[in-house]
């Protein structure tokens, strides 16, 4: 096999945010663009000559023509083989898990989430490690160093893979398997879930079932599991096929965006349960007849109901949840003296503590939970143990959700995302809340009195790495929280995200539409932050 060295020159803008490096479309067209950063993600590795690299992506437009020039990279650097999902698809979860099964070395997962596609949209890169969780800190950190002194990449000189024939071929000294990218994965849940059980509950009608795939990869994985091997009605699962622009829609799972969903589950006709995933599969809405559950009461509910699981019978070692995510899954920890973890947001924050055996279950508000059984965070792993609870307690979801709201208490929460902030903005937001931190701490807003207030910065219990600058959490008495982050996910301006937090012990106000009984704090953060000020905006982008 010949094998060419390309001279390039570095682009100054290839630093990984908290999923992997996320651009315009027409930023990966550049020439060399895409090269340069596998490239500088490979120098930055040791020892993968011969060994597996698994490939794979959620099927948005330029996958497929990024896949073939990765695989020509992949063999230039001398990996042995590459296990590529059929069609050059793979969700998140389900490429963490080959990467798990095959030990192989790695992985590189072609997605930009949640994020749109299409030739004018987001596209996206990560390397994931081999524990099957995405690249750490130090790593990440690495494949921007080299990304900006980057002068040559290796490249084979080869015709292109066919994506589309599961099977082995060898190509001079790499070996290519393509799989199918569903049955490894479906294996994996049958492992997990009692799926006996799920079959009779949905055979017999005592569950109805509507999954929103939002046209992206959860599509073929949803209809073989809950359809196929389940028995839910065809056409169950909604959206079904993954579209290289998700059907001109937003794959992000909430209500602003599952619209289709959301209308059919507050109707008369409303099944059982509802539910959606994202653009790579790795994140869940969860939904009953006439209720949306927040990703954080998702996540303490799991947590509280483990037991039910078949995986999760003898207990979990521990939980742990993402610094915005609310404070519900810590009653849970508390009630059942189990320990629980407060981390940076970012999966690859879970992975050490997965690995460690610290932690069983996890979340993040943003719409991920996940377990030990890959170390991603996992959007139809959600659903099926949703599904399993519901069939085990033989309960509505929003029985469920009441019934553990009457024993822990109810963190009413929400999320504000102010989207395409101009950069200079965002910083200064950020900057005038920092200037504010020391005096915060005994000031009264109304009946808020504050506790604490700090910018969250976090050590990593098992190698002892810290991340600095993770947010700013303003607390108060009353066990209520604000919290403000610049996320990493977007690909234009920074998007500011306002967390507001209120703990209601009260049953009978259990039932309060989260915007009004938040009216206080929502006020108080805008007094705190000035984002509609100094945006000229007159409200979020986005609620959840």
């Amino acid at each position: 096999m010949q094998i060419e060295t390309i001279t390039t020159h570095p682009y100054n803008d290839q630093n990984p945010g908290t999923s992997g490096l996320r651009k315009k479309v027409k930023t990966f067209q550049q020439p060399g663009y895409l090269e340069n950063f596998v490239q500088s993600i490979f120098d930055s590795l040791d020892g993968f000559a011969d060994k597996k690299l698994v490939l794979g992506g959620d099927g948005r437009y330029f996958n497929r023509t990024a896949l073939q020039i990765i695989i020509k990279i992949a063999a230039a650097n001398s990996f042995g083989e590459l296990i590529i999902g059929q069609g050059g698809l793979l969700s998140t979860p389900a490429a963490s898990h080959l990467i798990r099964k095959n030990r192989a070395f790695g992985g590189l997962i072609l997605s930009a989430s949640h994020n749109p596609g299409g030739p004018d949209e987001d596209f996206g890169i990560k390397y994931n490690a081999d524990n099957g969780g995405p690249a750490s800190e130090k790593y990440t950190s690495a494949f921007y160093e080299r990304s900006r002194s980057i002068d040559n990449y290796k490249i084979a000189v080869m015709a292109d893979v066919d994506l589309d024939s599961v099977g082995t071929q060898q190509i001079g000294d790499i070996k290519i398997t393509i799989v199918d990218p569903v049955t490894d994965y479906a294996q994996l849940m049958q492992s997990i879930f009692d799926f006996p059980l799920l079959k009779q509950s949905i055979s017999s009608g005592y569950i109805s079932l509507c999954f929103d795939a939002m046209h992206a990869i959860t599509g073929p994985y949803a209809k073989r599991i809950l359809e196929d091997m389940l028995g839910a009605q065809p056409g169950s699962v909604i959206n079904a096929e993954p579209l290289e622009d998700f059907g001109g829609h937003h794959p992000d799972p909430n209500l602003a965006h599952a619209q289709e969903l959301a209308a059919q589950m507050f109707s008369p006709a409303a099944p059982t349960f509802g539910a959606a995933s994202d653009g790579d599969g790795d994140r869940n809405m969860i939904m009953g007849d006439h209720i949306f559950v927040t990703p954080s009461d998702s996540l303490a509910i799991m947590a509280a109901n483990a037991h039910l699981i078949p995986a999760y019978a003898k207990g979990l070692s521990g939980v742990a949840r993402s610094m915005p995510t609310s404070q519900a899954v810590d009653r849970v920890a508390a009630k059942y003296n189990i320990p629980c973890y407060e981390t940076p947001t970012g999966w690859k924050f879970f992975g050490n503590l997965l690995d460690a055996d610290k932690i069983t279950i996890c979340g993040e508000e943003s719409f991920g939970t996940g377990s030990n059984h890959v170390r991603e965070k996992d959007g139809l792993w959600a659903v099926l143990f949703w599904l399993n609870l519901i069939a085990r307690k033989r309960q509505p979801v929003a029985d469920i959700v009441h019934d553990h709201w009457q024993k822990f208490g109810r963190d009413i929460y929400s999320r504000h995302d102010y989207e395409a902030v101009a950069s200079n903005i965002a910083s200064g937001i950020i900057e005038h809340l920092r200037s504010q931190l020391p005096t915060l701490a005994g000031q009264s807003f109304g009946e808020y009195v504050v506790k604490f207030a700090d910018e969250f910065s976090y050590q990593d219990p098992i190698d002892d790495s810290i991340s600095s600058n993770q947010g700013i959490r303003i607390g108060f008495e009353n066990g209520s929280r604000i919290v403000f982050r610049l996320s990493g996910t977007g690909t234009v301006g920074a998007t500011l995200r306002i967390y507001l937090e209120r703990f209601e012990i009260n049953a009978d106000k259990h039932d309060q539409d989260a915007q009004v009984a938040l009216a206080d704090l929502i006020d108080l953060a805008e007094q705190l932050c000035e984002v509609k000020k100094r945006t000229g905006r007159t409200e979020p982008t986005v609620i959840t």
